[in-house]
């Protein structure tokens, strides 16, 4: 049985999904699926259930070439996808149509080849679904990579967002800003995504106007979207770490945002759970 604060949270995310089943509105999620094929039974009941218009999904943790399009086409999913053997990879799904491709691959270091950006077009947004690296141990060179990758995220961020368009970065950032997204900051106090270098920089991103958009509707709740292993789950000691951001232009068509915390719970799930927000029409 779920812990009392599971069960709270889940109530709440289900009064918000009311609102994100309006007739119209577009429902967009970030999925960290932990390996897609692997997954894929979790993946395609959750497509199911919660009907997401557009699913970014991150450490698909598989080749171009084994990518499961047929299932997810046949789910009623257009899907591309970025992959990378056993490792990162990045995938967006539009229900009903097929995302136009705009970008694959952060820019700012072509000797980069890990696979944690796709970005495409979807119905006038411009979505972005992101996967940041983790970066430990601390320090190490894995660490120092995380840095350089944020920074480069900063600078093509900044591009987005002078560019006009209504954006969203959607993904597992692997950075818990702050105390209260996390159930207890001390322990994981020497963990990659707690250290003032990552949060600072992830700060730096949000000043550039970008909206999280959980956060902006739910200022004083603890929600997490991620446990690192089952029992952690029961007694939802999680962290928060997987964020829709907005650019301004989208907020007043801002109507709900919740996480699907129940899919951790399930049969072979995957670490992450779904956050998702909701809509207006333009």
């Amino acid at each position: 049985m779920a812990s009392k604060g599971i069960c709270t949270r889940l109530c709440v995310i289900c009064a918000c999904h009311a609102h994100a089943k309006r007739v119209g509105n577009v429902k967009i999620a970030t999925f960290n699926v932990n390996g897609v094929k692997g997954r894929l039974p979790r993946l395609l009941e959750w497509l199911e259930e919660a009907r997401p218009d557009v699913a970014c999904l991150q450490e698909i943790k598989t080749g171009d070439a084994t990518f499961p399009a047929k299932a997810i086409e046949d789910a009623g999913y257009g899907a591309i996808w970025h992959g990378q053997r056993s490792h990162h990879g990045v995938a967006i799904l539009a229900r009903g149509t097929t995302p136009v491709e705009v970008r694959r691959g952060l820019p700012g270091d072509d000797s980069d080849a890990a696979t944690r950006w796709l970005e495409a077009d979807i119905g006038g947004l411009r979505i972005v679904s992101v996967y940041l690296p983790n970066g430990n141990p601390v320090p190490s060179p894995n660490f120092d990579y995380k840095q350089r990758w944020m920074d480069r995220l900063i600078a093509h961020a900044r591009t987005l967002m002078d560019s006009g368009r209504d954006v969203l970065l959607c993904g597992d950032f692997n950075v818990v800003p702050t105390n209260f997204d996390i159930y207890n900051a001390g322990s994981w106090r020497f963990d990659a995504v707690l250290q003032p270098e990552t949060r600072e920089k992830y700060a730096r991103l949000l000043a550039q106007g970008w909206v999280d958009a959980t956060r902006h509707l739910h200022p004083g709740e603890r929600i997490y979207t991620f446990w690192v292993n089952e029992a952690a789950f029961r007694r939802n000691a999680g962290f928060r770490m997987d964020f829709l951001l907005l650019t301004p232009s989208l907020l007043p068509r801002l109507q709900a945002a919740g996480v699907d915390a129940e899919q951790r719970g399930r049969e072979k799930p995957s670490d992450h759970a779904p956050a998702w927000i909701s809509l207006r029409p333009p």
